[in-house]
């Protein structure tokens, strides 16, 4: 990557921010697909397996290249948060909330999480203020969320107030895991993606064997393929684009990729789980990507520093 004669890293253009973001987006929104190809394993179980296939990829990645894959002192604090914030506690969070909620309202609670992120980001950095047209392609991209969401997001049996307050904890979690990446300044984005991974797949693990027991993990062979092709595909790549989009865009840009995400998602069950698409899902989808462009595109873009 070239340098300007400052010794910054260029402004990303449109089509660098444009282009990650549906890269991003669409390897995380495969994992859905992965997901159900999976089985019926344990919750717990398949975020483990999650995590630890993804931790492993990124570490057989560092090593291939020579580089050290242990924490140093300075990245424990940041691997940890990360690890926590961006890993198994919302996955911890999730898995409570779709016990008491339908996956509809808490999917459309957890798309919330970019406008926290741009509400947070005006606070905390001047160059990340909001100005009338990025918040209005965020609320735009909100919208596009609850078209493609529809009436589901409100079942005529009422929505526990329990698993509502898990799903707003999944989106603050996600929030402030993405601004605090932007505060780092002292850790390559590689290896906050691999810190994440071994932090969230480590802690998992034990939880899933303290909540369901070793037995849990019997059916784990016969699903390998979906598992693999989830903890490095739509796990371990992604998260090391993010990390760099990050750093490159500012966290209120890159966390467009929740808006999208579910998009392919609905690509994806339609190409290979046989499901049925409508106007209202095609709506949705323009609408979404609308309100990412309006964010993405405005104005002249500066790097993050």
């Amino acid at each position: 990557m070239s340098l300007d004669k400052a010794g910054a890293a260029p402004a990303p253009t449109p089509a660098f921010i444009l282009s990650n973001l549906l890269a991003c987006s669409f390897l995380w929104g495969s994992a859905l697909l992965f997901v159900k190809l999976s089985g019926d394993l344990n919750p717990f179980v398949l975020a483990a397996m999650r995590g630890v296939i993804g931790g492993t990829t990124l570490a057989a990645w560092f090593m291939l290249q020579g580089k050290n894959i242990l924490p140093q002192r300075h990245e424990l604090k940041v691997w940890a948060f990360l690890g926590t914030f961006n890993g198994w506690l919302p996955n911890v969070l999730v898995a409570y909330a779709l016990t008491q909620i339908a996956t509809a309202p808490a999917a459309m609670i957890q798309a919330s999480s970019p406008l926290i992120v741009a509400v947070i980001s005006h606070l905390m950095f001047a160059d990340e203020r909001l100005s009338l047209q990025r918040l209005f392609g965020v609320l735009v991209g909100f919208i596009g969320m609850g078209i493609l969401i529809g009436p589901a997001a409100l079942p005529d049996s009422g929505i526990n107030p329990l698993g509502i307050i898990a799903m707003v904890l999944v989106a603050c979690s996600y929030a402030a895991a993405n601004v605090y990446v932007r505060t780092v300044k002292n850790v390559d984005p590689a290896r906050m993606a691999l810190g994440q991974q071994i932090g969230s797949g480590s802690a998992a693990i034990v939880l899933a064997l303290a909540v369901a027991g070793p037995p849990a993990f019997a059916p784990v062979p016969l699903h390998i393929a979906p598992l693999l092709a989830l903890g490095a595909m739509s796990t371990a790549l992604p998260i090391l684009l993010f990390m760099h989009m990050i750093r490159r865009t500012g966290p209120t840009r890159a966390s467009m990729v929740g808006y999208l995400a579910p998009v392919w998602t609905i690509l994806l069950a339609v190409l290979f789980l046989s499901e049925s698409v409508g106007l209202r899902e095609l709506l949705g989808g323009a609408v979404v990507l609308s309100g990412v462009a309006l964010v993405s595109l405005t104005g002249r873009l500066r790097p993050a520093r």
